[in-house]
């Protein structure tokens, strides 16, 4: 039976009991059927994981021992930057969730004109929240050991202003640029990907502008949830951890 990995917010010292958060506590107890005595490891996203031992278990509370520290990371060589348009629940959890797996270093959600998601200010942090448990739990579950960063979203202008240089594409059927014309010279790269209904022309050209290059990954349309996903692994492919 495989060991649970369990993210915890806090710091970790071999030798130490630490009572888990309540959450992590029930998932080991009513969904793991994990009991005193067992193995899990423990990892609080500074690098590296912990052994650990369950020491007590309850029906929502559990306190484990930690044991020795090591320091393995499993990141791909290639940074990327995911800036991603909003798509529905399901859809931005499933995008988040396979970026995580796949080594994204960064995300961005872009409030795009055609998303058919629109988040006011306090419904987009509950969201936020929501999205940084996502990749919690996909790290827990692919054997990452480092958390990728979220940023509150952001307009496309506001973002683009911000971007950084470096290769820069933009998913579009109709794009000029196919993975064999890409070259980098250092490994990392943004990738900005569009929501359920697309970028609108404007948004387009200011992609243009800000140096974005249109990538196209083949003749067919791909949906929002699937588009970033399909051009990370051609990225790992070709440049990241499965070269």
């Amino acid at each position: 039976m495989p060991i649970p990995r369990v993210y915890v917010e806090a710091p970790l010292r071999c030798g130490a009991t630490l009572a888990l958060p309540r959450a992590c506590a029930e998932h080991l107890v009513r969904v793991l059927r994990r009991q005193a005595g067992d193995a899990i490891v423990l990892f609080n996203g500074q690098g590296g994981e912990w052994e650990a031992t369950i020491a007590s278990i309850g029906r929502a509370e559990a306190a484990v021992i930690i044991g020795p520290h090591h320091a393995i990371e499993r990141e791909s060589p290639l940074r990327v930057t995911l800036a991603q348009g909003l798509a529905r629940g399901e859809r931005m959890d499933y995008t988040i969730q396979k970026a995580v797996e796949l080594g994204i270093t960064h995300i961005i959600p872009i409030a795009a004109r055609r998303s058919v998601v629109q988040l006011a200010e306090a419904r987009a942090e509950r969201r936020l929240d929501h999205w940084r448990k996502v990749i919690r739990q996909a790290c827990e579950q692919c054997g990452r050991n480092r958390l990728p960063a979220i940023e509150p979203v952001l307009d496309l202008p506001t973002w683009l202003a911000r971007a950084t240089s470096g290769v820069k594409v933009l998913l579009a059927t109709a794009g000029e640029t196919t993975l064999s014309d890409l070259t980098l010279t250092e490994p990392s790269l943004t990738l900005l990907a569009g929501p359920e209904g697309g970028w609108s022309q404007e948004e387009v050209y200011a992609a243009r502008q800000a140096g974005f290059l249109g990538l196209r990954l083949g003749p067919r349309i791909l949906r929002t949830e699937t588009a970033a996903v399909a051009a990370l692994s051609a990225f790992n492919s070709l440049w990241g951890d499965l070269r």
